[in-house]
């Protein structure tokens, strides 16, 4: 336990100083490595993981659904989902800041991806918070939280990474998430209600839109539903396999952006580019996650952790509170998708010899990864905001976060104490 703990000591130490986190992985659990079972060992060990893991074709999957979100936000496609959330709920209390979280709930579906979610909608929806004077920290802190949901709401690229990493269905997990993102939405409006209710001035009323507006707003997101429900229902019903799934709602994207002339050759290459780029990024966490995973794993930090929880006899609901509280502080310096691949190996396991359903467990760790997106001192998704709106101070953009923190721990809560909140849907379309 010493070692490893000294491992993530050194690692911490090393990304701090600006040097890319999986790069820093792969340093330490290379020296990690080595330190304990020579340099031969180690040398032939790295190369046989990234050997395996690039050979894996279940991660083809994760690059077409990356492709997929960079092609939706080529197509624009989010300012059509925020103006119909506009024109319903813009005219009630905080109603731009509830149209904002519907509005990345219905990104969140189609694009897969947090910082993708909530860049994307800060550039539609803080303008207009801003025209009607909302209280700049809340509109980022509501931009923030409502990003988080683009880990959750399926297509996933985190449900996509747990599922490889355990080997569970990720068409099972992607089903499984879409409840848990409902209640989201639910509670994200709640609190933005009762914050318009007791403090009307942090969000103002906008005008109210017309019927014939609002109608016509809906007749314009005809393609987000279309596409969510064919790559959904195609995984759901077996008509294709997530992989499929991911070209085909590739392709499904490029054809909207065409469609509505937002694509040509220019954009095209720029798209497979940045989709590049995403997925080399997740791909080399991935490597340096493994890589120190298996440090960790002869360092028997596992084995002592199962042991050390063990040891507290405690009934396996609170264990299971005491990996999420883990999670938590984790999530305070460590980004969600490194902290999957860094603790999915490690608490698996345990979750798995206690009896409890993995779906479950995938859904419960990637909320409170989400979590993680707006905790300080990290909070990824603040950040992302941040670089938007420079003037707001961060001091602010997390004062207007904490109702929303609140809410997730509720949902958090809901979900672990009521597992068939994730795992109805799941079972009965099994």
């Amino acid at each position: 336990m010493t070692l490893s703990l000294i491992g993530f000591a050194a690692l911490l130490v090393i990304a701090f100083l600006g040097f890319p986190l999986g790069f820093s992985m792969m340093l330490v659990g290379f020296v990690g490595f080595a330190y304990v079972r020579g340099m031969g060992p180690a040398l032939e060990s790295v190369s046989q993981q990234i050997l395996d893991l690039a050979l894996n074709a279940n991660f083809v999957t994760l690059p077409l659904f990356v492709l997929m979100g960079v092609f939706v936000f080529r197509a624009a496609l989010a300012e059509d989902i925020y103006e119909a959330a506009q024109a319903w709920l813009g005219n009630r209390r905080g109603g731009l800041a509830m149209a904002t979280v519907a509005a990345c709930g219905g990104f969140a579906s189609i694009s897969g991806s947090s910082v993708a979610t909530a860049a994307t909608m800060a550039k539609v929806s803080i303008p207009p918070m801003r025209k009607y004077s909302f209280n700049e920290g809340f509109a980022a802190g509501t931009v923030a939280a409502g990003g988080t949901m683009g880990i959750l709401i399926p297509p996933s690229a985190a449900l996509i990474v747990y599922g490889i990493l355990t080997e569970q269905s990720i068409g099972d997990l992607f089903i499984a998430g879409i409840i848990p993102g409902i209640i989201t939405i639910l509670l994200y409006i709640t609190v933005i209600w009762l914050v318009a209710r007791f403090w009307p001035h942090l969000a103002p009323r906008a005008p109210k839109s017309s019927w014939s507006v609002r109608w016509h707003t809906l007749s314009k997101i005809w393609a987000v539903l279309a596409l969510f429900l064919i790559i959904i229902g195609g995984i759901s019903f077996g008509v294709f396999t997530p992989t499929e799934g991911g070209g085909i709602g590739a392709i499904g994207a490029l054809l909207f952006a065409i469609a509505r002339k937002k694509m040509d050759l220019k954009i095209f290459f720029y798209g497979l580019v940045e989709a590049a780029e995403t997925s080399a990024m997740i791909f080399t966490i991935a490597f340096g996650a493994l890589i120190l995973n298996n440090f960790v794993n002869i360092a028997e930090m596992p084995n002592d952790i199962v042991n050390f929880i063990k040891s507290l006899e405690i009934a396996p609901i609170y264990v299971i509170l005491v990996v999420l509280a883990i999670y938590i502080l984790l999530g305070t310096i460590i980004e969600g998708l490194a902290m999957i691949f860094l603790t999915v190996p490690i608490f698996v396991p345990l979750v798995d010899a206690m009896g409890f359903d993995l779906i479950w467990f995938g859904i419960v760790m990637v909320m409170v990864v989400e979590i993680s997106l707006i905790t300080p001192p990290i909070g990824l998704n603040v950040f992302v905001i941040k670089s938007m709106m420079p003037e707001v101070p961060l001091s602010a953009m997390f004062k207007g976060i904490a109702p929303f923190f609140a809410a997730d721990i509720v949902r958090l809560m809901l979900v672990v104490f009521i597992p068939s909140l994730a795992l109805w849907l799941p079972n009965i379309l099994r």
